[in-house]
């Protein structure tokens, strides 16, 4: 198999190197580990000591272990009254963007509102080509779902695949399924899910991408409305609304797990794929 340069800086981007054989075969390397003051980079987690094959758990098993802990289920605190939580949504279909933003901003439709500083609204190109939707973690990190390792690895995958949510040449944009970042200890679920669903749905109706990137568990639960694992949806083009879906792991999931890798580059090529089909000629 042969790889052209897009996919091969895709590969660089996860930390991947593409060794040349003396036949026509390639093999995947990891990169070894270094200091982030060294690391131009991804400063990515050390590789996780290999194991026996027949010892080794799942991958739906090891992706749900291996997340941070404020995107595990667990219990939240108590949601509005439904009658409030479609009222804060009523008018979300009339909203541009900058409004959609400011009404994020105000909504209280569930426990999450009360440690918000900021929505973890997003940002990027007002018509984008991708809408990259990842579950938000972290603290301190303004409207950015992603902060830390994890946020500069999601820069170096969406500019190894072309893709920019500034400047002029902006075409994608970044947001999160969840409109207000979890606390520590505080987990969100499906009730939360829901109350944020019309604000998603409004942001897709206005960005108009051809293709949605989902990463992580529940980005992936807010655009298919599907509880089956991660690991078992990850792989094949999925449609929100005939807009192609391609989902994959998380890139604080990608540092601990370094060994899937490869996968989650299998799913960007295919989003990459579902993107020039969905391109004008």
């Amino acid at each position: 198999m042969s790889w052209d340069a897009r996919q091969i800086a895709m590969l660089a981007a996860m930390g991947l190197r593409v060794w040349p054989r003396e036949s026509t075969t390639v093999v995947l390397q990891e990169e070894e580990a270094a200091e982030p003051q060294d690391a131009p980079q991804i400063p990515a987690a050390a590789a996780p000591l290999a194991r026996p094959p027949e010892q080794r758990a799942p991958a739906p098993q090891a992706a749900v272990a291996a997340l941070p802990q404020a995107l595990r289920q667990a219990t939240a605190k108590p949601v509005p009254e439904p009658e409030a939580a479609a009222a804060a949504s009523q008018d979300l279909s009339a909203l541009d963007l900058q409004g959609l933003r400011q009404s994020a901003a105000k909504c209280r439709a569930c426990g999450l509102c009360q440690g918000r500083r900021l929505p973890v609204f997003g940002d990027g190109a007002a018509q984008a080509q991708c809408l990259v939707v990842v579950d938000a973690e972290g603290s301190d990190q303004g409207d950015a779902p992603l902060g830390g390792d994890a946020g500069v690895l999601l820069a170096n995958i969406l500019r190894a695949m072309g893709l920019q949510t500034a400047g002029e040449q902006a075409n994608a944009f970044v947001t999160s399924p969840l409109k207000c970042r979890p606390q520590a200890g505080l987990a969100a679920g499906p009730a939360e899910l829901q109350q944020c669903q019309p604000y998603l749905a409004r942001q897709i109706e206005l960005l108009r991408p051809r293709v949605i990137l989902a990463m992580g568990p529940l980005s992936s639960q807010a655009l298919l409305r599907s509880g089956e694992p991660l690991g078992k949806l990850r792989g094949r083009l999925h449609e929100y609304q005939g807009i192609p879906v391609v989902l994959t792991y998380h890139p604080a999931y990608l540092l601990r797990q370094q060994a899937d890798k490869p996968r989650a580059w299998a799913d960007l090529c295919l989003a990459l794929t579902a993107l020039d089909d969905k391109t004008p000629t």
